[in-house]
This record gives structure tokens, sequence and C-alpha cells, in this order.
């Protein structure tokens, strides 16, 4: 029996075979996942229906299994709103942040590092977050 927060099976296993460096993609309800799967991602759809499941209750639980180290959004126009960038921002803390074009944050979620793309039912615009894999830290190592 499991005690970790997570217990989708296909998850868990992408997320342990991922490593430093690896990409883990959060896609809203409208990002068309099969014309991004890169060559090592596997696709879980978690978007029963629209607004289930959100996108902030899938990187709960991502955050409560594995250490992240970064995070990238696409950059919107500049008249539109993206809310939920404030709200992952606030939910990851002291990671490094990034903004890409959206043509390129689209090859980014191809690229060979995306170990995972979890498709929710998230409908806020701009939601799509690529999550970078971070490290395990020692207890006596410290933070530099």
């Amino acid at each position: 029996m499991l005690k970790t927060e997570v217990i989708h099976p296909t998850i868990l296993e992408a997320l342990g075979r991922s490593g430093h460096f690896s990409q883990v993609v959060i896609a809203d309800g409208n990002l068309p996942v099969g014309a991004m799967t890169g060559p090592n991602s596997t696709t879980v759809h978690l978007n029963f229906r629209p607004g289930m499941l959100d996108a902030i209750s899938v990187l709960e639980g991502i955050l409560a299994v594995c250490p992240i180290q970064g995070a990238t959004v696409m950059k919107k126009p500049a008249a539109a709103s993206a809310e939920i960038h404030d709200a992952y921002k606030s939910l990851l803390g002291e990671v490094s942040w990034d903004e890409m074009e959206r043509w390129e944050f689209y090859d980014k979620i191809k690229d060979s590092a995306t170990v995972l793309i979890i498709q929710t039912g998230e409908q806020r615009r701009f939601a799509n977050l690529i999550l970078t894999v971070g490290v395990v830290k020692m207890a006596q190592e410290s933070n530099f």
C-alpha cells in the first residue's frame, strides 16, 4: 500500500524513471497532447471533464513526490491575463522561472527530456507548465 499523496501508477512510474533535468508537463484541457508527444514521454489523461482535474491540484501532487528546480510557461500576449502563473509561482517558491514564445514552448514539450505529460481538465488560459526535475539533496548538503 502506498503512503504518498500521488497513487496513480503511470505517473509514479514516469517520475521514477525521471532524473535531474527531466521535464514534466502539466497540460491544460486544450493542449493537443497527441501532437506534443516526444520520444521518451508518457501521456496521462486526467481530463475527465472541463475543470476536472485542475492544474493546481496536479502541481501540488507532483511537488509532494518530486523535487522541482525550474518552471517554464508560454509567454502570454500583453493584453491577456494569466493569473494561474501567480498561483504556480506561489506554490513553486524559489525555482527558476522562464517564459517562452508559443512555438518554442511547444518544441520544448516535444524534447527528449520530457518524461511525462499530464493532461488536466484545466480551463484557464496559459495554464500549460513545464517543470524541470531537480535533485534530492542529502541531509548534510547546504543549498547553494
